[in-house]
């Protein structure tokens, strides 16, 4: 059961539970939420650039968001060198990041064959490896590899059984993977193998093909 409680004049729901997930629903489980923390994971974002990268939220509902995550501590308003200004997460918003990569981990294997009317992202792209990769079962390996979609540049450096993921591109990298959004989304659902994508050109892989291997087995798509 929920409650609905006054709060600035809007309505709001809470779950009047003494529930640390209880507790966390309130705070970011409405719709759209978490999608706004997923894109300012990234990095900074101005107004504009949230609201093209998330279609079919409307300026009014991403601007309550914007205010509510403000009012939590969860993000905050900055002025922008260039004039006006961005948002971006605070030390408490940044803690959502790891409940936000697992909840990604999970969903993807609910994502099956890309819908016609599917929206896609290039920079989704990035946090897509971050919550796939999982180098700790090939501790012994220390390489990095980059990833072109579309106009995103990010790299997957592994060492010593940890991954991580860094957007630009990598200084030496044993494997280049070039692809678009759509493909590399398709691929990371299980909907398309990286050698299906290959053989239709879709996907390009260039450098060390035992790196194919090795990187198939830490993004978990053997």
């Amino acid at each position: 059961m929920t409650r609905v409680a006054e709060a600035g004049g809007r309505r709001e729901r809470n779950y009047r539970q003494y529930c640390g997930l209880a507790a966390a629903l309130d705070a970011v489980g409405e719709r759209w939420t978490l999608l706004v923390v997923r894109e300012l994971a990234l990095g900074p974002r101005r107004y504009s650039e949230l609201l093209a990268d998330l279609p079919g939220i409307g300026t009014n509902l991403l601007a309550d968001r914007l205010r509510k995550l403000c009012e939590l501590g969860v993000v905050r308003r900055v002025d922008s060198a260039s004039g006006g200004h961005r948002y971006e997460l605070t030390d408490t918003g940044e803690s959502l990041r790891e409940p936000v990569r697992a909840l990604a981990r999970w969903g993807i294997s609910l994502l099956g064959e890309m819908p016609e009317e599917a929206t896609v992202r290039a920079h989704w792209g990035f946090l897509a490896v971050e919550a796939m990769a999982n180098a700790a079962q090939m501790p012994e390996v220390r390489e990095t590899y980059e990833f072109r979609v579309d106009e995103e540049v990010f790299h997957l450096r592994v060492v010593n059984g940890a991954a991580s993921a860094v957007r630009g591109p990598a200084e030496d990298p044993v494997l280049t993977a070039t692809t678009d959004a759509a493909t590399f989304a398709r691929i990371g659902a299980g909907a398309l193998t990286p050698i299906e994508a290959t053989a239709t050109g879709s996907l390009t892989l260039t450098g060390d093909p035992g790196a194919v291997l090795r990187c198939s087995a830490i993004l978990g798509l053997s």
